[in-house]
């Protein structure tokens, strides 16, 4: 290990960017309005730590709406879960029952849910709400609610139902937009339900928004990922407490309890709709010839055991939707030459990308130096994958750290920072992962935990 190398490794990155500056506690990170709650005046609605604040989610409708005014849409349908969650904060359960929400140009914002969401529906801020029983839906006696059901008949198609709604609130004439591209049957009954209506597709609008992550989205994040920083250390003092008598499957399973039980202590849960919300703690562990593959497809259940790498991924905090990558590419002591030299190149790989991403740069142009490195090293044979994907509440979110894509770095927007290298015949692989906030000179490391060997070379 050259000198430039050594003193490029010792490189310690902080969590978050410092303009943040966001308030601790024991734990890391603590949002504003976990300290300071406010209550929604038209609802009574009392924000929560496990979600962004009511006002936020009127405010981001706001600037919907601004943006609608842009582009010359009287309104937009939203169907895909990610966007109706964005937008109003509704989180749900996503099966083949129709669900969306409209969004007009002016005026309040409206869901359109089976009945089974009611309650959920109901107890939340958007109040304009139209219900249907259940998939599919009867066109007569339909619903138990409104009359007998002892002769249904017909077949209602929800979607025409839901723009017969649209009509009636004032906009069958409007320019509608729709968060997705229809299909050529589907777009040709949208216009028959609606003759006199002009729709545009316009998939790539709340993308767009997503991709930029406000203040308050941030400091969630940074919560989230201060709680994966904590099972990552879990992870590791289990692995030298146990050593050899313990398997990466008791890891990760001993890690979703520690998590668990860290994260709820935080978040209110009662069992109620609205408590506990976008909460989700994972956990994965893989040791041996299972981290020479970037997504393996088997069961892992194998002995700790000297000389194999043994990789902490998987961990996944989300809170309110809201959480990122939180991974460490770690060996058990000993390690070849060949082993050694693959795990520094690696982290130097994974340094690289976050010295490179600044914003005003392209995702390729980042791409292209990262994976020089390793081509420059004469490991490009183990590289099997773009450097990096955007993060966001669905996990992989565009864009891309990949030599495909010319999408030009913006602050706000967050990456994870995984360029892995993997030896498959050698039945060794490494690949950390952290969260990066791209800044005007950096991408900033979230994640507190190092990514050196005193960190990862464990000895036990």
């Amino acid at each position: 290990m050259n000198t430039s190398r050594r003193d490029f490794l010792a490189q310690t990155t902080v969590a978050t960017a410092a303009a943040l500056a966001l308030p601790r506690d024991a734990v890391g990170a603590v949002p504003s309005w976990w300290r300071h709650p406010a209550r929604d005046a038209a609802t009574g609605i009392r924000d929560a730590p496990d979600r962004l604040p009511v006002a936020w989610y009127r405010a981001l409708v706001a600037r919907l709406q601004t943006r609608l005014g842009e582009i010359g849409l009287d309104g937009i349908l939203l169907r895909d879960p990610w966007n109706i969650v964005y937008v109003c904060g509704y989180f749900h359960t996503t099966t083949e029952r129709p669900e969306a929400l409209w969004v007009p140009r002016e005026g309040e914002p409206a869901l359109f849910v089976p009945g089974l969401d009611r309650d959920l529906v109901s107890a939340w801020w958007v109040r304009d709400a139209e219900y249907y029983f259940d998939f599919p839906h009867a066109e007569v006696d339909g619903d138990p609610r409104a009359g007998g059901v002892r002769s249904p008949s017909g077949t209602t198609n929800l979607w025409v139902w839901m723009l017969r709604a649209l009509d009636r609130r004032g906009f069958g004439a409007k320019t509608l937009g729709l968060d997705w591209e229809p299909a050529t049957s589907q777009a040709r009954t949208f216009q028959e339900a609606l003759p006199a209506a002009r729709f545009r597709p316009a998939p790539d609008l709340l993308l767009a928004m997503r991709m930029i992550k406000t203040p308050e989205e941030i400091a969630l994040t940074q919560r989230a990922i201060d709680y994966h920083d904590r099972m990552l250390a879990f992870c590791r003092d289990y692995v030298l407490r146990r050593g050899t008598d313990a398997t990466d499957f008791d890891v990760r399973h001993e890690a979703v309890r520690y998590g668990t039980e860290l994260v709820l202590n935080d978040i209110p849960h009662d069992g109620r709709p609205h408590s506990g919300l976008g909460v989700s703690i994972s956990c994965g562990c893989r040791t041996g010839v299972g981290t020479a593959y970037p997504h393996p497809n088997q069961f892992f259940l194998t002995r700790i055991q000297r000389g194999q790498a043994i990789q902490f991924s998987g961990i996944m905090v989300r809170i309110g939707g809201y959480g990122g990558e939180g991974y460490r590419a770690c060996h058990v002591l000993p390690m070849t030459s060949e082993q050694q030299r693959m795990w520094e190149v690696h982290t130097e790989m994974t340094l690289a990308q976050q010295e490179h991403s600044r914003a005003g740069v392209e995702c390729r142009q980042v791409a292209s130096r990262v994976l020089e490195i390793a081509r420059r090293a004469r490991l490009e044979e183990y590289v099997y994958h773009r450097p990096a994907h955007g993060a966001g509440m669905e996990g992989h979110q565009a864009p891309y750290i990949a030599l495909g894509d010319a999408t030009v770095l913006q602050q706000g927007m967050m990456f994870s920072n995984e360029p892995g290298l993997y030896s498959p015949a050698g039945g060794y692989g490494y690949n950390h992962s952290n969260n990066l906030l791209i800044t005007a000179t950096r991408g900033e490391q979230m994640n507190r935990t190092p990514l050196t060997p005193e960190w990862c070379w464990l000895r036990v």
